[in-house]
Parts: structure tokens; C-alpha cells; sequence
């Protein structure tokens, strides 16, 4: 196998699934649809197998017709007849090879034909796989993307799935033939000689004992093998991306010394886990040769006694050689086929994971001339008490609403509950009037765009990026975006202008140029809500500036939800809602919230004698 083989099989296996016949027979659902497919497969493994494993007997019967030419001249020398060649028949033996000849090509080709439909069965099975899982995620709640971590997700829809592929593409007819084959040799060795048969069986517990006793502790090795890797790896992307911090503090020297360490503890396992491999292939090449001698010595002796004719003896040392082989795949293949089975699972966890729902609710829609009300919301995230137990709000079209509070107080709530990342407990949230639960999710966020602190481009052109607020937008359209905000001066500076390639995490444009073209992607979307979470920090004053009028002008005439770092920014807001461990504790304008000499007046207070972010 390519990918699958004695060394993959030990390295994959680090978790054993929970449910194995039941996880199975789901990932056997998957290939339902070609039945017809996998019973041909069936078939044609089985047959090319089944030739290959006739091929030595014919074979060996023109060796047993040189061999009784042979004799026949020798006897006819011995009786006085004056040869010029021994009286073999040529003829007879031709006709054998030519029937080799024939039966390899027919394995051959039937070999061909069933990995070609193999590997199409398996590739849309997979196909079919990933296009659910890829659906699943985009039904998913935001919630199960909050508990669980990037890696572990990228790992079910990658490493998971390519395990899955790479099993049914090749272990399925692998476990077929290697059956076949352990079956059909151990059948033509006893046609052949019994006793010979039992005699290349003595050596079967042996090569059980070697790979029970090597295997456990290889698959051990190779565990260990990865983790290392893994650590090691770690540590020199987290070198790597910091570069410029470890020679600032002076670490060069100890981000080598850690680096030597990790390396050394890499080798030591890497070099356990391929010794332990490497041994066992020559361990089991040495029980075998042990049964093939014995074979080779009984062999001769029966052939000696005329009791074995020789073509037999030869092909039966064929089958004592290749009878060891399917014993080591189907070892490897149980190993492999447990840790896809555990791969499939992981998919299919996921798989089953609640989706968001779209339930209506009844709550009548109402007249009104507010953009949004919040009437007697309450919220909790699960698992956890309410933190809105009766809260309302009502927003004005072009009303500026800041959101307050310290690091961690849950500023992010109000924009989960409005754009449905989360549901709401009790009460209503409503737009225009009606019920956003009444809303299809893509609905209500097409009246939203968000501007966030940490910002998010993908790899593509600049324009791309900039389209991505709204497909349809016209050239001019996005032109007209990125000059209000202050993006086409520096993008016309760039080699390649509006086609400049941003590379991973936009690395090769400066901080403060990559949230200038946030704010044109939400210019480009020209929503009808704004949300916006400040972003001026590590810029310098000048770009600083230019954010903010870049701010300025997206937040003029439109609703906006702005999540506040710098209160001195957010004085002029309609509303503040001001948050604490999660909770809002007070709502109100600058000069109200100040007259109350509450939480928001401290952390005013506190902000201008020194504190300068909450």
C-alpha cells in the first residue's frame, strides 16, 4: 500500500474507536451507492488472486517436464543410445509458459480494472463525505465553533478524511486479496503435500509471537515518534514567527539550546520507532526462511524417492514463500482499518452535532418607526445562569449605540444576540418591526456589516477582498470605497495596484493597511447596520488618523453598534450600553451615565487619570 503500509498503519493508530462495527457500518452507508461497483471489485480482486496463485503450479510443471526429459536422457545415455540432445519437450513446455504468460496478464489487467473502480467508488464516497461534513459546518451554531479549538476541526476535515480515503482506495481489496491469498496458498500447499504443508505451518507462531511482541511496541515508538515531531514543530513555527522578539530579548541562544533538546528527544524516538519498524520484516523473512529450508530439505528427500515430482516441490517453495505475506498485511490492515473506523467517527461526531434551528416564533410583527427593539430580552450562554434577565432597548435608524465595559465583560453578546450567533432565552428582538427569529439567518445579516479589531483577509487579490462585502458591486463601486476609506492611495503605490496577491494573515501589507481595507469592505457592503470594534492600536498617529476618518465617514447617516476601547471616542453616542461580567449593569447617554457616579462614571474616571484601554 502507498500510504498505508506496516509504518502508516502504526502511526495513525493513536485512538481506537468507540463504536467499530456500528461507525463502519455508517461509513459503509456512504458507499451504498455503488454496490454494483464494490461486488465487481470483489470479483475481480478475487480472480486476479486466484491466478496469481495458479501461476506456480503451472509453472512448476515445466519444470517437472525439463526435469523428466532430463532423467529420460540420462537413462537413454546409460543404456547405450548415443545422444545429441536430451528428448524434452519443448513443445509441451511453450505451451505452459504461454499459459503463464496469459494468466499474469489476466491478473494484471483485472488488478487494473478493480483499482480503477476502486479508486472512483472510494474518491465519491469521500466526495460525498466531505460535501456533508462542509454543509454540517456551515449549520453548525457558533457555539460549537466557541468549545472546540482550529486545529482540532482542520484535523477531522483533512487528516480525518484523507485517512478515510486512503482506506477505502486501497485496505478494502487489500483485506480481500490477502484472504484470498492466505486461503488459496495454504489450499494449493496441501494439494501438493500435506505433509510439506504442515511442516511450513510450524513457522506460523513464530512470526505470530514476533509481531505480537514488536508490533505493540512500535506502534508505541511511532506514538511517541509524532509527539515529538509534533513539540518540535511547534517550536520552530512559534521561533519562526517570532523571530524578530527572540533577538530583541537576546533568546538565540536559548531558542537553540530548547531547539537541541527537542531535536535530541525527536531522534531518540524517531530512531526507536524505525528500528522496532525496520526489525520486523527481516524477523519474519527469518521464521520463513526457517520453514522454507525445512521444505527445501523434506522436498528433496520426497523427490529423491520419486514421491514428489520436482515441479511441484519448486512451486510449493513459491507458496511457502508468499504464505507469509498475507498473515503480515492483514496484521498491518487491522491496525489501519481501527484507526481509520476512529477517523470516520471523529467525522461523524461532528456530523451529528445539533444544527442551528429555524424555528419560527409567535411573536406578531408591529408597526413601528424603531430600526431595532430589544423587548425584555433575556439571555444565557448554556450551561450557565442568565446574564440579561429583562433587558430593552430601542434604536433609532442612524442612532450610534456604544457598548462599554472591561476586558471580559461580554461586549461581544449584544453583537451574538443581534446577528443570531446566539438565540435569545425570553423576550424579542426585533428589526423593523419584526422578529428576527422569523428572519432566515442570511436575511437578517444582510443588513449587517462588521468592521473587528482583529482583522480578517483571505489569500487573493486586494479587489477580491474588497468584493467580498458585495458580489455585485460594480469597479467603480469599489474604487468609490476604497478612496473613502483612504485605501486607494496606498494600494496604487503597490507594484501590482488592485491585483497585488495578499499573502497568509496579509502579512505583507502593514497592520493599519489591512483595517483601512476592512473598513472599504464594509463601505463596499454599504450595510444598513454597522457593527464596528475600534481598531487603532499599534498603528502609527498618522494612519491612526486616517482609521478614524475612515470611521467617521461609514458611521455617518447609518446604525451603528460600536464596541468601545477608548471612551473618549463614543462621548457622542445616542446610547451606552455599559457591561461587567457579563451582565449590562447600566444604559444611558455620556452625561447621564456620568451623573449617575456609577461603574461607567469609574471607569471614565479611571480611564483619564492613567488607565487608557478597558
Amino acid at each position: 500500500m502507498a500510504s498505508h503500509g506496516p509504518h502508516g498503519a502504526m502511526m495513525m493508530n493513536k485512538r481506537k474507536p468507540k463504536n467499530f462495527w456500528g461507525t463502519l457500518a455508517r461509513l459503509f452507508h456512504y458507499m451504498s451507492g455503488y454496490v454494483f461497483s464494490l461486488i465487481l471489485v470483489i470479483i475481480l480482486a478475487i480472480t486476479s488472486t486466484i491466478f496469481q496463485i495458479k501461476t506456480p503450479k503451472v509453472l512448476g510443471e515445466a519444470t517437472t517436464e525439463i526435469y523428466k526429459g532430463v532423467m529420460a536422457g540420462i537413462a537413454q545415455q546409460k543404456a547405450g543410445f548415443n545422444l545429441s540432445k536430451f528428448p524434452i519437450n519443448f513443445g509441451k513446455i511453450e505451451h505452459i509458459l504461454l499459459i503463464v504468460a496469459g494468466m499474469y496478464v489476466l491478473s494484471a489487467l483485472f488488478n487494473f480494472f478493480q483499482q480503477l473502480l476502486m479508486t472512483r467508488a472510494s474518491q465519491q464516497t469521500v466526495y460525498k463525505l466531505r460535501k456533508d461534513l462542509k454543509r454540517q459546518m456551515k449549520l453548525l451554531p457558533i457555539s460549537y465553533y466557541d468549545t472546540h479549538n482550529n486545529g482540532d476541526i482542520m484535523s477531522r476535515a483533512i487528516n480525518d478524511m484523507d485517512n478515510i480515503a486512503g482506506t477505502l482506495q486501497q485496505s478494502i481489496t487489500q483485506l480481500i486479496t490477502s484472504i484470498v491469498m492466505l486461503v488459496g496458498t495454504l489450499w494449493m500447499m496441501f494439494t501438493i503435500s500435506w505433509q510439506l504443508t504442515l511442516i511450513a505451518l510450524a513457522t506460523v507462531p513464530l512470526s505470530l509471537v514476533i509481531i505480537g511482541i514488536i508490533a505493540p511496541r512500535s506502534q508505541k515508538a511511532f506514538a511517541a515518534q509524532q509527539k515529538s515531531l509534533g513539540l518540535l514543530n511547534n517550536q520552530v513555527e512559534e521561533n519562526y514567527s517570532g523571530h524578530l522578539e527572540v533577538k530583541t530579548f537576546n533568546h538565540e541562544e536559548q531558542s537553540l539550546s530548547e531547539f537541541e533538546s527537542e531535536n535530541d528527544k525527536f531522534y531518540k524516538s524517531a530512531w526507536k520507532a524505525q528500528f522496532l519498524a525496520g526489525i520486523m520484516m527481516p524477523l519474519m523473512t527469518f521464521a520463513n526462511n526457517l520453514g522454507y529450508v525445512a521444505v527445501a530439505i523434506y522436498g528433496g528427500i520426497q523427490v529423491s524417492h520419486g514421491r514428489l515430482p520436482i515441479g511441484d516441490i519448486q512451486a510449493f517453495l513459491q507458496y511457502t514463500q508468499q504464505f507469509s505475506q498475507p498473515i503480515t498485511q492483514l496484521a498491518n490492515l487491522a491496525n489501519t482499518i481501527q484507526a481509520t473506523v476512529a477517523s470516520a467517527e471523529r467525522i461523524f461526531e461532528v456530523l451529528d452535532e445539533q444544527q442551528m434551528t429555524q424555528t419560527p416564533v409567535d411573536v406578531p410583527d408591529i408597526s413601528t418607526a424603531k430600526l431595532i427593539q430589544l423587548d425584555h430580552v433575556q439571555f444565557g450562554y448554556d450551561g450557565q445562569d442568565l446574564l440579561m434577565t429583562d433587558y430593552s432597548l430601542d434604536v433609532n435608524p442612524g442612532e450610534m449605540i456604544a457598548i462599554v465595559g472591561p476586558t471580559g465583560a461580554g461586549k461581544t453578546t449584544i453583537i451574538n444576540l443581534l446577528e443570531r450567533f446566539y438565540d435569545i432565552k425570553g423576550g424579542s428582538i426585533r428589526l423593523n418591526g419584526q422578529d428576527t427569529r422569523n428572519l432566515t439567518r442570511e436575511q437578517l445579516r444582510s443588513h449587517f456589516a462588521m468592521v473587528l479589531q482583529d482583522t480578517w483577509l483571505f489569500t487573493g487579490t486586494i479587489y477580491d477582498n474588497l468584493k467580498y462585502g458585495r458580489e455585485d458591486a460594480t469597479e467603480d463601486e469599489i474604487i468609490a470605497a476604497a478612496k473613502a476609506a483612504h485605501v486607494d492611495e496606498f494600494v496604487r503605490q503597490l507594484p501590482q495596484g488592485y491585483k497585488t496577491i495578499l499573502n497568509e494573515e496579509a502579512s505583507n501589507i502593514s497592520q493599519g493597511q489591512r483595517q483601512l481595507l476592512t473598513i472599504a469592505r464594509a463601505f463596499v457592503a454599504n450595510p444598513e447596520i454597522l457593527i464596528l470594534d475600534e481598531a487603532t492600536s499599534s498603528v502609527d498617529t498618522r494612519t491612526e488618523s486616517q482609521i478614524q476618518h475612515a470611521m467617521e465617514s461609514l458611521l455617518k447617516d447609518r446604525t451603528s453598534f460600536v464596541v468601545a476601547h477608548r471612551l473618549s471616542t463614543i462621548q457622542d453616542a445616542d446610547k451606552i450600553i455599559v457591561m461587567n461580567h457579563g451582565s449590562i449593569v447600566e444604559t444611558g447617554n455620556h452625561e447621564q451615565l456620568l451623573a449617575k457616579k456609577g461603574f461607567y462614571a469609574d471607569l471614565y474616571n479611571s480611564q483619564f487619570s492613567g488607565n487608557v484601554t478597558i
